[in-house]
């Protein structure tokens, strides 16, 4: 495997690995917040039961509030499976076995990484997938002057010293065993076919490298332009999102307060709350959405790899005496 080839595979392990902590990072975040969810429930149950009490609500009321927060307690357990599943896979990448490895929970973090403006095209170059095209790209363009070299016999001018007398002259001598160079010589004259064929090949391959090169490039820069937009859009909604939360849970308040005086339904409570968990639910989906998407960004950016970690031209042709 080329230095490219494995520079490519280490950053797209990296990559992997970070999206999995994010994802580990998100499933704690979502159960801490069907934690406080779960609370918010209880205290309404608590509630139905002090207004059942009263005799101002029925029981109707509390067997609905208690099913609310058994739901919403199943969904706080069924968090772990997910959870454990992140673990394991980053233990694997880490080169731990599963069993070794303990992940503290914590919440996601709210700083996304934020791009640049006007970032240069020439950051592309630091790709290991680019790099490693544009270099075969060089290799095989080296290979087409080997197969154009090959029409001409390798004659070497110093051998021709050891003919007695004139050393051109001596070549027409049928004695003189310089005609088995010319021999040499008539033989790549008669393989002329073999040799353009080799050359039609030899350019045909280089045109396919190149294609494979540019192709690299269109889709680099693609992926770029997807995990920029993809921030901006997210970021926009992330901000609609938190309006819409804050709202939401003041309509739970006004409502819940309502029903304490008995001018709503308990119904009414029920429908904020839930809206309220999926508003919360919603916006830490894209907070996770949007970690990933800088991951994306900076893996199509070739992260902190350099081509200058490449081997040199020089190592190049003492490992393969057709480059350049």
């Amino acid at each position: 495997m080329s230095a490219a080839d494995l520079a490519n595979a280490k950053l797209s392990a990296q990559a992997t690995l970070a999206t999995d902590y994010f994802d580990l990072r998100a499933e704690d975040s979502l159960e801490q917040l069907l934690r406080e969810t779960v609370a918010a429930f209880q205290r309404a149950l608590d509630i139905t039961k002090n207004q059942y009490r009263a005799g101002t609500s029925s029981s109707m009321d509390y067997a609905t509030a208690l099913a609310q927060l058994q739901s919403t307690q199943a969904l706080l357990v069924g968090v772990g499976v997910q959870r454990q599943q992140f673990e394991h896979a980053i233990a694997i990448l880490t080169g731990h076995p599963p069993a070794e490895l303990t992940i503290r929970p914590a919440p996601l973090t709210s700083a996304v990484p934020v791009a640049p403006v006007g970032l240069p095209s020439g950051l592309l170059e630091r790709r290991p997938d680019i790099a490693a095209a544009e270099r075969q790209m060089q290799q095989e363009n080296a290979l087409i002057g080997v197969q154009v070299a090959a029409f001409y016999p390798d004659i070497s001018l110093s051998a021709l010293g050891e003919v007695a007398g004139s050393p051109i002259g001596g070549l027409f001598s049928v004695a003189n065993r310089a005609w088995s160079l010319g021999a040499a010589g008539s033989e790549t004259v008669f393989s002329g076919g073999l040799r353009t064929a080799s050359v039609a090949a030899a350019q045909a391959t280089y045109d396919q490298f190149v294609a494979t090169y540019r192709q690299t490039v269109l889709t680099a820069f693609q992926q770029v332009e997807d995990a920029l937009s993809n921030l901006r859009i997210l970021e926009r909604q992330a901000a609609a999102e938190a309006i819409a939360v804050d709202s939401t849970r003041k309509a739970v308040d006004v409502t819940l307060n309502a029903y304490r005086a008995g001018t709503v339904a308990y119904t009414s409570v029920i429908t904020e709350q839930a809206l309220l968990l999926g508003d919360q639910q919603t916006a830490l989906s894209i907070q996770q959405s949007r970690l990933i998407a800088s991951v994306a960004l900076i893996e199509a950016l070739g992260g902190g790899w350099s081509a200058s970690t490449l081997p040199s031209e020089p190592a190049l042709k003492k490992a393969n005496p057709v480059f350049p």
